[in-house]
């Protein structure tokens, strides 16, 4: 039996979550930008990152715990590199940075065909993708990925977790050849901890190989997951790695420093992000097969990939366009029983009231 979900006004949604986080003191500004990317996730089916993870983010390490500033101001590091833009985030709302971030990547890659951002001091701007499918809707390629929050992914072959969830994300323009641009976006870890938290509120079970218990053992229930292990074995290690050691050039802490206030003493305990951006033509050698155009010779390179049998297979992307479409069919964001009761729990914070199921349509 399929999974019953609500439709959630967006506007409504939206007046909740912005509540939610001016009342932890932050802009207007801020608190619009979080509310726009935690209804973005939802939108595109990301269950994972919705504002309900966010928000659970932000009180475990964020404005509750000093890992995020309210109202702080993003500081532009001076940097001789004309497509490059450094700056220290000083512990800004990280979907704020994160909106703010990738705008300026693809303002550099107006002029110079190709543009990066290096954050420093940031706080985790949660689902990559979100950033990358934006740009990519707008016909650029773009790519992000950050060091997250905490170190909780113990490494290949390892016992003791010094590794984040660490998510690479790409873009790319293929709405013209296929209905939807390509996303590719994952935690380098099995699931993200979002994904343990959501099953242990349904009452549902981890997939083997995914977590470990306290004693380092592995487990299936969420409820006694304590670590998390990286995905393909050495090869999701590795990309766990890709995003420490760009982190590390940026300037970024150890990681089991980040957002552990109590052991930080007068080393950094905080995040990065990598942004970079570029439009499609910047990249192109013009010896395209048959006379094709570049846009041609994408749309044609997928239909071979996806043809010889292969018709069924789906690209990555899909699911998420699949779940937008849904979303925008029916007219609102879709939320189960158990997430509503947790925007319930919000609401109770909030001092606003509370969403009563009667209220909300069954989703189509």
């Amino acid at each position: 039996m399929s999974e019953i979900f609500y439709v959630v006004p967006e506007e409504q949604h939206n007046a909740l979550v912005t509540a939610a986080y001016r009342k932890r003191g932050y802009s207007g500004q801020e608190a619009a930008a979080g509310a726009r990317f935690c209804a973005e996730a939802t939108r595109h089916g990301i269950r994972t990152h919705n504002a309900l993870k966010a928000l659970h983010l932000d009180h475990l390490f964020g404005s509750a715990a000093g890992g995020c500033v309210p109202k702080a101001k993003i500081e532009k590091v001076k940097t001789p590199y004309r497509a490059a833009a450094v700056w220290n985030a000083n512990r800004k709302l990280g979907q704020a940075t994160g909106y703010a971030a990738i705008e300026q990547a693809i303002k550099l890659a107006d002029k110079y065909g190709i543009g990066m951002v290096s954050v420093d001091n940031a706080f985790h701007y949660l689902w990559g993708g979100g950033y990358v499918i934006n740009a990519a809707k707008r016909g650029y390629i773009a790519y992000t990925n950050c060091t997250a929050a905490i170190a909780e992914v113990v490494p290949f072959g390892g016992k003791y977790p010094t590794l984040g969830t660490n998510p690479h994300s790409w873009g790319f323009p293929t709405t013209a050849a296929i209905g939807y641009p390509i996303v590719i976006d994952w935690a380098t870890s099995v699931v993200a901890m979002g994904r343990v938290q959501q099953l242990a509120r349904e009452g549902k079970q981890l997939p083997p190989n995914a977590a470990v218990d306290e004693n380092g053992q592995p487990t299936t229930d969420p409820t006694k997951a304590r670590h998390l292990i990286p995905f393909g074995a050495h090869k999701g290690y590795g990309l766990a790695l890709v995003d420490e050691i760009i982190g590390a050039f940026i300037g970024g802490s150890l990681p089991t420093l980040r957002n552990r206030w109590g052991k930080v003493g007068d080393d950094k305990g905080t995040c990065c992000f990598f942004f970079q951006v570029w439009k499609p033509e910047a990249m192109s050698a013009g010896a395209f097969a048959k006379g094709r155009n570049q846009a041609e010779n994408v749309k044609a390179v997928l239909a071979d990939i996806l043809g010889h049998g292969n018709e069924g297979c789906m690209l990555p992307g899909q699911v998420e366009a699949e779940a937008a479409a849904r979303s925008a069919k029916n007219g609102g964001l879709l939320f189960s029983e158990a997430e509503i009761n947790g925007f319930n729990e919000l609401a109770a914070e909030c001092r606003k009231r509370k969403w009563n199921l009667a209220d909300f349509k069954i989703a189509e």
